[in-house]
């Protein structure tokens, strides 16, 4: 009886692999490093991105959260500390 994960010539997944479009990209000892996509797509992926990070500081800032001012963000940022800092 025949294996049925065996598709001639390989593997099911095998086959699914190759019927799937491949994301053009470039390889570094034969790992993918880098991807290459539409500017697009990912101007899209960075407007989510921006869109759910507002949604979890407003909900932060509903709650009463913390909130830093600009200096102090920058200083923290860029290691600057004021009097006293440890």
């Amino acid at each position: 009886m025949a294996d049925p994960g065996r598709v001639a010539g390989g593997s099911s997944g095998d086959v699914r692999g190759r019927s799937r479009p491949r994301t053009p990209g470039l390889a570094r000892n034969g790992v993918p490093v880098a991807a290459i996509v539409p500017i697009a797509d990912l101007e899209a992926r960075e407007d989510a991105a921006d869109v759910m990070l507002a949604r979890e500081a407003e909900a932060v800032l509903a709650d009463g959260g913390p909130t830093v001012s600009t200096a102090e963000l920058l200083a923290d940022l860029f290691g600057e500390r004021g009097e006293g800092a440890v």
